[in-house]
């Protein structure tokens, strides 16, 4: 009799905490049926890339077609440059733009002017709340022959004449590298700073009476106990390396630049949208998730390893 006492009890306590709880579980439920309406119900889909699906009628009633669009990516010619310029700005992008936000969270931690660090971090997240439309239009009017940019460096003796930097294909990964910083690590920066802000003071008192300055009560107490989160960023930042910002490369991208600027989702959406090629699009995707989802196991493995803090 014992045991169903217990159990008992234990169900009454659940259901209390979880009415105590009721708003943030309304909340939680939220974003549970946001992530399986736009997540799990679209892998329905997935059957596309083993089918002939010409856009017409029902995906269950078009014929099978088997592993014939997963060979079709290896014979494609197009899909070598489009697979360098994918690694090779996402890679950039998580080399050079990983560790700022870091940095600024660390530096904007040692202002000593609540009033100062609070415009600052203003200023830097504001350009995270534009779109890329808006951003990216503001980036084309900078970089015409006849923009801001161009202006500056003729007035400063650095170029002679104009330059249409995003008609110039060896300019575009730095424009998308560059503008894709100055957008997103002021809001990235937030989590760290959200981070440290949780540091227990006693810590820095304590490295304080051992004689550590200010750099090296960054290097012994912040960044130590901000390591799991900069763990889990890199394994989420790793996990998304194939992804190379849709939304500002389909702006900033051009007839003229696009050996530079054609990316696995930039070519998934011409192919599959534009030219009606809906299961050779699916089929790249699927492999595209594929190996993602093996990316994010082993930096997850990986981290684990080296500094315990992982996703699971």
């Amino acid at each position: 009799m014992q045991k169903p006492m217990n159990r008992k009890r234990g169900n009454t306590n659940l259901f209390r905490r979880l009415y105590g709880q009721r708003y943030l579980q309304i909340m939680a439920l939220l974003g549970v049926a946001w992530m399986i309406v736009f997540n799990y119900i679209p892998m329905y889909g997935i059957r596309l890339a083993f089918k002939e699906y010409i856009g017409v009628g029902d995906i269950a009633n078009a014929p099978w077609v088997g592993w014939t669009h997963f060979q079709a990516i290896f014979e494609d010619d197009l899909m070598l440059g489009v697979i360098k310029n994918t690694l090779g700005i996402s890679l950039l992008k998580l080399i050079i733009g990983f560790p700022l936000p870091i940095i600024f969270a660390l530096f904007l931690n040692e202002l000593r002017s609540l009033r100062f660090n609070r415009i600052v971090q203003t200023i830097s997240y504001l350009p995270h709340f534009l779109s890329w439309v808006i951003l990216g239009g503001i980036l084309i009017t900078w970089l015409s022959d006849v923009g801001v940019i161009n202006d500056a460096l003729m007035g400063l003796g650095i170029i002679h004449e104009p330059i249409y930097y995003l008609a110039e294909p060896k300019y575009f990964w730095s424009i998308a590298i560059a503008s894709d910083i100055w957008k997103e690590f002021g809001w990235s920066a937030i989590i760290y700073i959200a981070a440290i802000a949780s540091i227990s003071p006693e810590l820095y008192e304590a490295a304080t009476i051992d004689g550590a300055g200010r750099f090296q009560k960054m290097w012994l107490v912040t960044l130590p106990c901000i390591k799991g989160t900069i763990s889990i960023l890199f394994i989420l930042a790793i996990g998304n390396v194939l992804n190379s910002n849709f939304d500002q490369i389909l702006v900033l991208k051009n007839q003229v630049n696009e050996s530079a600027s054609g990316v696995i989702d930039t070519y998934v959406y011409e192919i599959g949208i534009k030219m009606g090629r809906f299961s050779y699009s699916t089929a790249v995707n699927l492999v595209k998730g594929i190996i993602a989802l093996f990316l994010l196991l082993l930096a997850n493995s990986l981290t684990k390893r080296m500094n315990q803090s992982s996703l699971f």
